[in-house]
């Protein structure tokens, strides 16, 4: 079992945001692979199981709002008794990424992001998966001078970003095929793949 949870806020208001770029890339895993298959309240997130290369996936969205975002991801990791490290990969939007960029760690920090720090908390770990899409000003990230982080990442993405935004979820969704079919290694491959330059050992 592989648990794939994209990070947003429930509701019509957050469509489209910043911070629901990872309910973005679990709507396209949806529409994908999962077109047709009942999505149930279950996990306090809205959920749907497929199968993907005969390995059986779980899809979270969670409807707990962003914040307690861990709530929602430890209770479905403990069901299925999961490694986090291997089973369970995050989705989630960077605003220190540009748009237009993907990034995969196999750890590591939260970046300020309050729904990572959720899921570190309660899982009692950050040593999990987690697939990053930039939501950050170009060409370097960041959010804009004089405006309030949490304004910034609520607010959506403007038409010139759109034309970067599309082919870095489409490139978000093959990430996560991957890790589901081929392991992590296979995944960050093709994260780096899109203008990407990780700089930092892993």
């Amino acid at each position: 079992m592989k648990l794939i949870v994209g990070l947003g806020n429930p509701g019509t208001q957050y469509t489209k945001t910043r911070h629901n770029a990872g309910f973005m890339v679990a709507d396209r895993l949806h529409a994908k692979h999962a077109k047709g298959e009942p999505v149930k309240a279950r996990f306090q997130a809205a959920s749907v199981e497929f199968t993907l290369a005969a390995e059986r996936c779980l899809l979270l969205k969670p409807t707990t709002f962003m914040n307690r975002s861990g709530q929602s991801v430890a209770e479905a990791v403990r069901f299925f008794k999961l490694d986090p490290a291997q089973d369970l990969m995050v989705i989630v939007d960077e605003v220190y990424l540009p748009v237009g960029s993907v990034r995969l760690r196999p750890g590591g920090g939260t970046s300020g992001h309050n729904g990572l720090a959720s899921i570190q908390e309660l899982l009692g770990t950050d040593a999990y998966p987690r697939l990053r899409i930039g939501v950050g000003l170009l060409p370097n990230g960041g959010k804009p001078p004089m405006i309030d982080q949490a304004d910034y990442v609520l607010g959506r993405f403007t038409p010139e970003e759109d034309p970067l935004l599309d082919p870095a979820l489409a490139k978000a969704v093959e990430a996560a095929e991957l890790f589901i079919t081929k392991g992590l290694n296979p995944a960050k491959a093709i994260a780096v793949g899109l203008n990407y330059v990780d700089h930092a050992a892993e």
